[in-house]
Formats: structure tokens, sequence, C-alpha cells
């Protein structure tokens, strides 16, 4: 009896069996296949820079998160560089990485995801170059009133060129150098700043003349449009032109970062082209006015000097009433010499009569000679009397001096100076031994003794005879001290 009913085995029984890769490469079709060409919004996220040339980002929604890369090769078709944050619109073809069972997006092109984030990063780059001082007003430069050459930076096609032309046809005459640019899409920014850049290293005496002021023009568009003078290096290549620079990108209400940095700005490339050069019969009007003025400055000028001369002509003296004049000039400034003259010599006479009198007579001198005579002489006892009681009074001090540090105001205490035999001091007990006769100078008289006499009998028999020739000559010498007192050489210690 068989089984009518299957089995969940036998369901799948007959399914195929792929391999890792079939089953990854089957999946890679499919995705390629319905998604191609895509256009996904979102925010970037943790961009990557790695050394391969590659960049790896995240485009990230509020729950979901794509894998994006941009291939090396492709970088220089995309003109915005990724940053975290940035809201973008990003084109390319969604794929699988087998590596790890994932898909990613290869964008090949990105643009931003609405004018609010364009205008964020406008916005930003607008700050930090105003903080490094590339639009402020005293790098500005005066525009030439009659310029002789204006360059104009501008696509050759466009209508900008022939308005800007035919505006200067009308006004005034000049000769225009046209620097052909693209003025939109990938790469302009660079040819805008080289065309700036050219015409500022043109030599001024070359055979193609250099440009007295430079116009930057463009019709208008929309932000993406005008974004190529946006770029830093088309502002930076502005502020650094060393010939004034007009800025006439777009319509009145547009703005772009090289209005800022320019010289000037105009509203359109037309108006750039009536700011530059004045109208030709407005200026012939101006010059014809300026020429009737000057012509009419110089009649009153000469009308002046006419005047001037019937007046002087009208004051001039007949040459014989001039000679009179001068003459009795002559004759008051001789009178006012011979009183100057006998004025001095008066005045010397009174200033000789003044010496005179003042001239002492030799009694007077002599007399004058005698007091001072007289004055020096007692100056001079005053002075001998004076140095003779000062050393008086030097004499005295130093003698009580003398006799108070005297030795015998030591002995006079109770001291006694002990000498040997030969009058030397003995300072010291080794100095002196035993049984040795020493004299001992008291304050009123000098002793013989002798040291140890009971120690050494021998000694003392031995020199009896000494003793007494020493006494006696001991008491020669007291008397002769008492005759004449000597002081003895007590400081020799």
């Amino acid at each position: 009896m068989s089984n009518v009913i299957s089995s969940e085995t036998d369901k799948f029984s007959n399914q195929p069996v792929y391999t890792l890769a079939d089953l990854s490469n089957a999946v890679k079709r499919t995705v390629e296949a319905n998604f191609e060409f895509i256009k996904v919004r979102g925010e970037i996220s943790k961009p990557a820079f790695p050394n391969s040339g590659h960049v790896y980002f995240s485009l990230k929604d509020v729950n979901v998160s794509l894998a994006s890369v941009i291939w090396k090769g492709q970088l220089n078709q995309i003109n915005i560089q990724p940053e975290e944050g940035m809201d973008v619109i990003c084109t390319g073809k969604l794929t699988t990485f087998a590596g790890q069972s994932r898909y990613q997006l290869n964008v090949i092109q990105i643009e931003f995801a609405g004018e609010g984030a364009l205008l964020k990063q406008l916005e930003a780059l607008r700050l930090r170059l105003q903080v490094e001082g590339l639009f402020s007003e005293e790098r500005k430069k005066e525009i030439p009133y009659l310029p002789t050459v204006i360059g104009v930076v501008t696509s050759p096609n466009g209508a900008v060129i022939r308005d800007i032309i035919h505006r200067l046809s009308e006004r005034f005459g000049t000769h225009v150098l046209v620097a052909p640019v693209p003025v939109q899409g990938k790469g302009a920014e660079k040819h805008i700043a080289s065309a700036i850049a050219a015409f500022n290293v043109m030599p001024k005496s070359g055979e193609i003349p250099k440009p007295d002021v430079i116009i930057v023009a463009r019709g208008g568009g929309s932000l993406e449009d005008l974004w190529c003078f946006n770029e830093e290096i088309v502002v930076r290549a502005v502020s650094a032109s060393i010939i004034p620079i007009i800025s006439a990108v777009g319509h009145e209400t547009d703005t772009t970062l090289i209005d800022y940095a320019a010289d000037m700005r105009a509203p359109t490339p037309t108006a750039a082209a009536e700011i530059v050069t004045p109208v030709l019969t407005e200026l012939v009007a101006r010059v014809l006015e300026l020429d009737y003025r000057a012509s009419h400055a110089i009649d009153r000028k000469f009308q002046f000097k006419e005047n001037l001369l019937t007046a002087a002509a009208r004051g001039l003296i007949h040459p014989v009433d001039q000679i009179n004049l001068l003459s009795q000039r002559i004759d008051v400034l001789n009178e006012r010499i011979e009183k100057t003259l006998q004025n001095g010599l008066s005045a010397k006479q009174n200033n000789l009569i003044n010496l005179f009198e003042r001239i002492p007579t030799p009694f007077q001198k002599l007399a004058d000679i005698q007091s001072r005579l007289i004055a020096a002489n007692e100056k001079g006892k005053a002075q001998i009397d004076k140095i003779l009681f000062n050393s008086e009074q030097t004499i005295l001090r130093y003698g009580q001096l003398l006799d108070a540090f005297s030795f015998k105001r030591v002995l006079e205490k109770g001291f006694a100076l002990v000498t040997d035999s030969k009058g030397v001091p003995v300072k010291k007990s080794e100095d002196a031994p035993f049984s040795e006769l020493v004299n001992i100078k008291f304050f009123d008289d000098t002793r013989l003794a002798q040291l140890d006499p009971t120690r050494f009998v021998e000694a003392e028999s031995k020199n009896k005879s000494d003793i007494s020739s020493r006494k006696n000559k001991g008491q020669n010498e007291s008397k002769k001290e008492k005759k004449r007192p000597k002081q003895p050489n007590l400081f020799k210690i």
C-alpha cells in the first residue's frame, strides 16, 4: 500500500543545491539586472580615503544604511568631495560584495540634494575666506575712469560677450580682449582662474596690450550653474589680481563669492560695460563744458592782470620826482649818521672819564697793600698759635696714653717681672732651670732670687759667690733706676 500524503522531506527533494559561489553570482546578477542605474538620496556617513585611492562611505537614512564606494577611476568625474553629514544624491550601479554577503552602491556621480546643502557649504567657505581677509575693503582697487584696454573673462559663444561689446561700442569705443572660458560644469573654475592670472602676467609693452580692467561675466542661472564662481580657486585668483576686477555674474539677485572679492560688483554684464566706460556724447559734452570753463577762467585771469597793471601804472612816480625823493632820503640818512657818530663819541668820552675816576692813586695802592699785609700778618700769627696749641694738646694726650700703657702701671697692681741673669724676661717655667738665679722687678725695687733653693743645695753653695756679686750689681742697678727710670723690654714677650 503506497503513501499518498507527501512529507516535508519529499517537498524539497527536487530543489537544486547551490554552491556559495553559484548563489553569490546568481544574487549579483539579479541585483545588477534590476538596479543597473539608480539614484539614491541620503546622508554621507564615515567617509574613508585609504591609500588605494578609492573612497568608501555609507549613505544613511533614519534607520537604513547603504554601503557605497567610488572607485579610483571615477574620482576625476566627480566634482564634490564627500564629507561627513553631507545630504547628497548619488548616481550609480547597485551590486553585491560576496566577501561579506552584502550589497553596495558603485557611485559614478554625486550632486547635492538641494540648495540648502549648497548654501550651507557656500556660507562656510565665505566665512573662512572672510577671516583670511580676502573680502577686506582695504584690498579693493579703484576702477580706472577711461580704460584703454578691457579684458573680459566669459564664454565666447554666449549672449553675454555680445551684449558687452555692443554696449561698449555704443558708449565709448575701446579695445577688448576676450579670454574664452567655460562658465559652467566641472573644471570651469580652473579655466576662469587661469584666465585671470594670464591677464595679470601680460607685459605692459608687449605685442598684445595689457588690460586696465577685467570683467568676469556670465548670464543668469541656478545656484548649481553659477557654482564655479563660488570655488575657492576662483575667489583667490580674483583677490590676488593686481588689475582691478568687476564681477558681473548672473542677474541682479544672484550673488557669488567673487562678488565679495572683486573690486566692484555689477548687477548684470551689461551694467559692467556701462560702469567701466562713460557715454561718448556725455564725455564730449563734459569736455566742451570744461573747455568753456577753462577759456572763461583764462579770460578772467588776463582781465585781472590787466587791471593790476593799470593800477600799477597809475602809481608810478616820475623819474625826476623819484630822484628828488631818493636824494631827500639820502640827506635824512646822512643826518642820522652824523647824530649817531656824535652820540657814540660822547658815550666813549664818558666811559673814558669814568675809567680814569675808577683808577686808584699810588697812595691808595700803598695803603691798600699795607692793610692787606697787616691782615695777613695777624692771620699768620693766629694760625701759628693755633698750630702750637694743637701740638701741645697732642703731645699731652700722647704722654697720657704712654703713661697709661706703661708696664709700671701693671707692676702697681701687684704683678712682677722675672728676668734671668742677662736681663731676658722669663716667660715659661721651662725656660728657668732649677736653682737658677733670677731678678724679680717689683714696682719700687728689684730683688734677686733663686729658684728651688732647698732642692739643690750644691748648686746654692756653688753659686753663693755669684749671688753676692749679682746682689751688689742688682743694688747698683736699682740705684741707677731710681736716679733715671728706664722702661724694661716688657713688650718683647
